[in-house]
Parts: structure tokens; C-alpha cells; sequence
């Protein structure tokens, strides 16, 4: 079989939710039809740009299949439902919706209110069933499917915490864990008869708890584990079940640093594995078996830049096919690395700060969203802009894929749109 064959998997069949229809429109300007970025050429921020006459013009070519544009705010963030086409989005005016993403125009499912403040991190969980959101104030609602998916209504509410940084949800069970910025952890299950068990709570960390992700899921002890990253320069391995701490890593381990870490991923092909990211540009890569640091990388060095909030590392992203590590930052800067040198292999450049970073299911194709309004395909392997996805004229926030792939952005402008991959 070909790479290209291995690159192309089936389409999954269209679920049957609300009543299917074909995209009957492209939401596009036809007089102005975007072209792909070649790699190296000069991006202008935003699209906006001065002509000759001293007039600003600003680019308003889109791309995209469909549109919802119901949020009244930005919106941070944005989660796709396993098996249905449907998008939950929360944003800066302390709401939340559902809508569809396989019609156009986009059709909304429910509007989830309840929160105090910006809704700002979202998770299904993985057989669909539920929906856990959260705000900065750090109040949590838990939503239940209902009519196939077509209503959901409230199932449950937590508030433990000022605020929350992040919530993650485990890849095969109702089990979701939260940081907060005091820097303590939390996990809970979602059982039945609207009961939301508290599995595990730590408090090793000391400032913001800034990312976490479950790993070793497949392991045959039943030991449910927790990987999280702190300003502080800590990473922490748990053993949720009993509160034991599995490793815990801080600037004895890190050679004396003690990086402000901001993003962490676990590579899902092993489980055992993870790169964390820090506000300084560095990179840890974790044996999570051991609890022991293999690597530390610097992906940028002061002189590479005046602005210390560039070397921010905001996006990172294990390659399932390839031996490739993606790293995105605030400074535009997006490098590939080959997880076998551990050596820069491609490096490509943005106008704008990278916010997030996915490779797409089992190819080396890079998506990458960015502060200059747009989402980028990349070939990983060469370096080379495949497509870019248009149509904001701020930043985009974040970004899922769909459960037919289709790509669906959040954006600082207050609007979602949807993306043929």
C-alpha cells in the first residue's frame, strides 16, 4: 500500500441527526478567491494592509462552508461531538451553544447558560453521552444527551475553584479531571442518577496548573493516571485512584531551570510518553514510565528574538505516522521535530502567534491555528503550505475536527465557521 493509499482512510458514514441536507451554500466572495500561502512568503497580520492611497483594505476572502455567528463575544473555545455533527462553542458573553455542523446555514441545537463568566474549556465525553463546560470562575456544568443527541439538559454542577485553567476528559471512560489556578487538580466520574463522583483532588503544585492529559489509558492494573504541568516549573505524574504521586518533576531533574510550563502532550500511539511546553521556549520530553526527563529542548534562544513573550510555546503535536514532533509558539514560529535526533527538521513561519497545533489523524498533514485569523494545513515532511482555511478577520482561538472531518474554528471576532478539510 502507498503512503498516499495509508493517508486516505474511509469516510466515515453520515450520522443521522436532525434531518441531513447536502451544503447547499459556500459562504465565499467570489471576487476575491484565496490562494495558498507559499512557504517563506510574507503574510500580512490579520490581512489587513495599507494601499497606495493610504486606505486600509482589508482581505475578506472565506472559505468556508458554513457559519454560526449566534456568540456576542469572542469565543475560546470549541469541542466536536464523537459520532454526531455537532459543535459546542463558549465564549466571553458566558454562554455556551450547540449547533450543527453538517448544514448550512448551521442549525442550533440548545443554548447552555448558567455560567457567571466566560465559558472557556469544553469536553465530551467519549461515547457522547455527556458534555462537561466550564467558565473562569470556575464553575462546571455537566450536560446530558437526550433525543439521540438532540436535547441536552443539565445533569450536574461543581465548584470547587476560583477559576479553572484547563479541563481534559479520558479517551474511554465518563471520567474528566480540571487544573485551577491556585494549582490544584481535580478528577471526577460521571455515574448515574446525576451523581458526580470526586476521584482524586492534589494540591502539589504551587501556582497555575496550566495543562494536564490522562495517560498509559490501556494499562492492565485498572490505575487511572494524570500527567500535569504547572507555572511553577513542576510536572507531576498521579495515580488518581489512591492520590500517590507517580513522579514529580522540578529543577533538580531539569538540569537547574525552572521552566513556567504552559502545554503538554501525551503521544497516544504508546501512552507513555509526553512534551511539555514552557513560556521560555523550553520543551521537556517525559518518559512517563519512569518519571524521568529524556530531553530538553530550546526552541528559541534570546537572540532570536527582542519580545520575551514570543518563545511561548502554545501548541504541540506528536505525529501518530512519523517520528515527528510539532511545536508552535507566540512569536509565528512552527518547527517539526524528528523525534529520533531530536533535531529541528522543517521550520515554518506565521505572521501571527500560534494558538494550536493538531496533526490530522494518521498523517503527517499539520493543522495549525493562528492570531492572523487563519488555519493552516501543513506537510510536516517538506515543510510546505497545503491549504489555509479563511474567513475571520481576528484570530482564531481554537479549533476541532468533526466527526466527518470537517474542520470548525473558534474565533476572536465572535464567530465559528466550517472548513472542508
Amino acid at each position: 500500500m502507498s503512503e498516499e493509499e495509508k493517508m486516505q482512510g474511509d469516510s466515515p458514514e453520515q450520522p443521522e441527526f436532525v434531518e441531513t441536507q447536502d451544503v447547499e451554500e459556500v459562504v465565499q466572495d467570489d471576487d476575491q478567491q484565496q490562494t495558498s500561502p507559499q512557504p517563506g512568503e510574507n503574510i500580512s497580520g490579520n490581512d489587513v494592509k495599507m494601499n497606495e492611497d493610504g486606505n486600509i483594505e482589508i482581505d475578506m476572502s472565506n472559505n468556508s462552508n458554513a457559519y454560526f455567528d449566534q456568540h456576542t463575544d469572542s469565543i475560546f473555545t470549541i469541542a466536536t461531538h464523537p459520532t454526531l455533527p455537532l459543535a459546542v462553542s463558549g465564549g466571553g458573553d458566558n454562554v455556551a451553544y450547540l449547533w450543527t455542523t453538517h448544514t448550512s446555514p448551521t442549525r442550533l441545537a440548545g443554548k447552555l447558560e448558567g455560567y457567571t463568566e466566560s465559558v472557556i474549556a469544553s469536553e465530551f465525553t467519549p461515547d457522547g453521552k455527556f458534555l462537561v463546560t466550564g467558565d473562569m470562575t470556575g464553575k462546571i456544568l455537566i450536560h446530558k444527551a437526550t433525543k439521540r443527541g438532540q436535547v441536552w439538559v443539565p445533569y450536574g454542577e461543581l465548584q470547587q475553584v476560583e477559576e479553572i485553567s484547563w479541563i481534559t476528559m479520558h479517551p474511554k471512560e465518563d471520567i474528566f479531571a480540571f487544573g485551577a489556578t491556585d494549582g490544584s487538580v481535580w478528577a471526577y466520574q460521571i455515574g448515574a442518577n446525576k451523581e458526580i463522583s470526586l476521584i482524586f483532588t492534589g494540591y502539589s503544585h504551587s501556582l497555575d496548573c496550566t495543562a494536564g492529559e490522562f495517560f498509559d489509558v490501556n494499562n492492565n492494573f485498572g490505575e487511572l493516571k494524570l500527567a500535569t504541568a504547572c507555572e511553577d516549573g513542576t510536572i507531576i505524574g498521579w495515580n488518581c485512584y489512591t492520590s500517590n504521586q507517580l513522579f514529580h518533576i522540578h529543577t533538580a531533574e531539569l538540569k537547574g531551570i525552572t521552566p513556567p510550563w504552559v502545554t503538554l502532550s501525551v503521544y497516544s500511539n504508546t501512552g507513555k510518553i509526553a512534551a511539555v511546553g514552557s513560556r521560555d521556549s523550553h520543551v521537556a520530553i517525559v518518559n512517563l514510565e519512569t518519571g524521568t526527563v529524556v530531553k530538553v529542548i530550546t526552541a528559541l534562544t534570546p537572540k532570536d528574538t527582542d519580545d520575551v513573550f514570543d518563545a511561548s510555546i502554545e501548541g504541540v503535536s506528536w505525529c501518530k505516522s512519523l517520528p515527528l514532533l510539532a511545536l508552535g509558539l507566540v512569536s509565528g514560529d512552527v518547527f517539526i521535530i524528528d523525534t529520533r535526533t531530536w533535531q529541528v527538521r522543517k521550520k515554518m513561519k506565521c505572521q501571527d502567534a500560534i494558538t494550536k497545533l493538531t496533526f490530522f489523524k494518521d498523517t503527517p498533514f499539520l493543522l495549525g491555528s493562528s492570531m492572523e485569523g487563519k488555519v493552516y494545513k501543513w506537510d510536516a515532511r517538506t515543510g510546505s503550505v497545503i491549504q489555509s482555511y479563511t474567513g475571520h478577520h481576528m484570530g482564531v482561538l481554537d479549533f476541532a475536527i468533526d466527526c466527518a472531518d470537517r474542520l470548525v474554528t473558534a474565533g476572536d471576532d465572535g464567530v465559528s465557521l466550517v472548513f472542508t478539510i
